[in-house]
């Protein structure tokens, strides 16, 4: 007699097998999480007679949401940004624009046209990321979809069918039709702790049967899902043949075509129309005359009557004094920064470890992909570029900008060659994607984060696993001395992303807040 799988056990098979999203759609439809969180902006209390002054460190997303609140709340601000752009990791790139890379600068020289541009930082925004959104929206920057995930984008792997690009949907359709094969004989062998009911059984063996398109024995033996080896609408059709399971389990490829439509990226994803520095810049118009760029700090001093920062700016050493003091330059950065910190605290400051992420992007002459039935979406690779990005906006124009490759995990191999090396490199291994690549690419550029000025390296690597970790995180979260707060992406749980740095602004907002209406109140 067979055993009926537990509700917890399916959970953890749909997990292990199609990613965190199916089992978030599964246990929100069954009301067993709550549905996503809104906007965390913080209701500052306006200021009124009493005016503070505070001195935001960096212009990114975290220190230019900081510096927009407080000065919606009557606040004195001032921001000071070392480089000569705001949004630090959001960076788009356009003719013309500046790439500083230390030892490797470059100026683009793509075509001056609207559609040509590359996210070459924060490039998508959840349906999720309520905060971006809502500022997106109070800003007047325009949003338009990205698209992930596109099942007639190619998958490319040197250990499978000798290296031949396949699409998206032939390989994902066999991999479902295999883990569903697995499902179903789970649900027929697994062990009994609380289990389905046999009704409940019974449905959910049907939506396994429908997941991989299994026959009536519940045996994977191929599926029209994958597309038509020949034939169309009006002609015979001739399904493609069915990839054996052992060619799949040696596609290297697999587990990050299958997890990257998961998480973060499973929502709807979107991007600011023209580039997403529209959002950092959205910022900027409302506080222009806050900022100063090309000001790099040389000293944070706490005192009894605030914070003192030094900064060098128009060849000259300058000072200013503030109630508070918000920073988002990077933490490894603040090492070669005087400052009088707690020991403890510069201390933790040095834990933060930094990703090493390359990107890299050609002007395409004509849009190729579009001729191969390619609207955007990514092509996968086992080949150190991973991806490919097309673009889905400026569709049938003549040129667009295509992403040729982001190795988000270890970029070092790449930052250590010369500008040709990682052009030839994203050319050779693009070919075996597209085979006349060659042909239709131009203008390449690269952005090495671990080399770009003023930020030497990509998003913070947290765990937060461990109680020492935790801790560290605690102490570099909170004020110090009730007037310095450390924000941006670097002092969250789950980093690289806009909402992130966002959130970070948001907390210490809210933490001067509660301090502010205590001295208003015992006033």
């Amino acid at each position: 007699m067979s055993k009926p799988v537990t509700r917890r056990e399916f959970l953890n098979l749909i997990a292990a097998t199609s990613g965190t999203a199916a089992v978030l759609g599964i246990t929100s439809a069954l009301g067993m999480i709550p549905s996503s969180t809104q906007a965390s902006v913080p209701d500052l209390l306006k200021l009124s007679s009493q005016r503070k002054k505070a001195v935001i460190l960096g212009a990114g997303i975290a220190g230019l949401t900081v510096a927009y609140e407080l000065d919606k709340a009557g606040y004195d601000c001032t921001v000071l940004e070392a480089s000569h752009r705001a949004g630090g990791r959001v960076f788009t790139v356009r003719a013309g624009t500046l790439i500083d890379e230390i030892g490797n600068p470059q100026y683009c020289e793509w075509d001056d046209e609207p559609h040509l541009y590359f996210n070459a930082g924060a490039a998508r925004i959840p349906s999720t990321h309520s905060n971006v959104l809502h500022y997106c929206k109070e800003l007047g920057v325009d949003l338009e979809m990205f698209i992930n995930e596109n099942k007639a984008a190619w998958i490319q792997d040197d250990n499978i069918m000798g290296g031949k690009p396949i699409r998206n949907r032939e390989v994902s359709t066999n991999v479902r039709g295999f883990m569903a094969e697995l499902m179903a004989k789970a649900m027929k062998d697994g062990d009994l702790d609380q289990p389905f009911s046999d009704d409940e059984a019974g449905i959910i063996l049907g939506l396994i049967r429908t997941f991989g398109d299994l026959d009536a024995n519940m045996k994977y033996t191929g599926s029209t899902r994958a597309g038509y080896a020949s034939g169309d609408y009006v002609t015979h059709t001739t399904q493609h043949e069915m990839i054996k399971i052992r060619d799949l389990l040696q596609t290297n490829a697999l587990r990050g075509v299958i997890s990257d439509n998961e998480g973060e990226t499973g929502p709807m994803l979107m991007q600011a129309v023209g580039g997403n520095d529209r959002i950092p810049y959205g910022f900027v118009r409302q506080i222009e005359d806050k900022i100063k760029f090309r000001a790099l700090v040389t000293s944070v001093e706490l005192n009894d009557k605030g914070v003192t920062v030094e900064y060098d700016y128009d060849g000259q050493r300058h000072s200013i004094d503030a109630d508070y003091c918000f920073n988002s330059i990077p933490s490894h950065f603040m090492n070669g920064i005087k400052h009088n910190l707690p020991a403890q605290y510069a201390q933790d400051m040095k834990y933060i470890r930094r990703g090493t992420a390359m990107k890299g992007a050609f002007q395409a002459k004509e849009r190729f992909w579009e001729k191969e039935g390619i609207y955007g979406g990514i092509s996968w690779t086992n080949q150190g570029i991973r991806q490919i990005w097309y673009p889905a906006h400026g569709i049938h124009k003549q040129k667009g900008v295509i992403l040729a490759a982001y190795d988000y995990g270890n970029g070092m191999p790449f930052t250590r060659m010369t500008q040709e090396q990682r052009i030839e490199m994203m050319i050779s291994q693009g070919e075996k994607v597209h085979p006349d690549y060659r042909q239709y690419v131009e203008k390449g550029i690269t952005i090495a984060w671990h080399r770009m000025n003023h930020m030497l390296g990509c998003s913070a690597r947290w765990r937060v696993s461990t109680p020492e970790e935790e801790r560290i995180f605690a102490n570099l979260q909170a004020p110090v001395e009730g007037k310095y707060w450390c924000i941006g992406d670097q002092i969250s749980h789950h980093t690289a992303w806009m909402e992130s740095a966002i959130q970070s602004a948001h907390f210490a907002l809210a933490e001067l807040d509660r301090r502010v209406r205590a001295e208003v109140a015992s006033a």
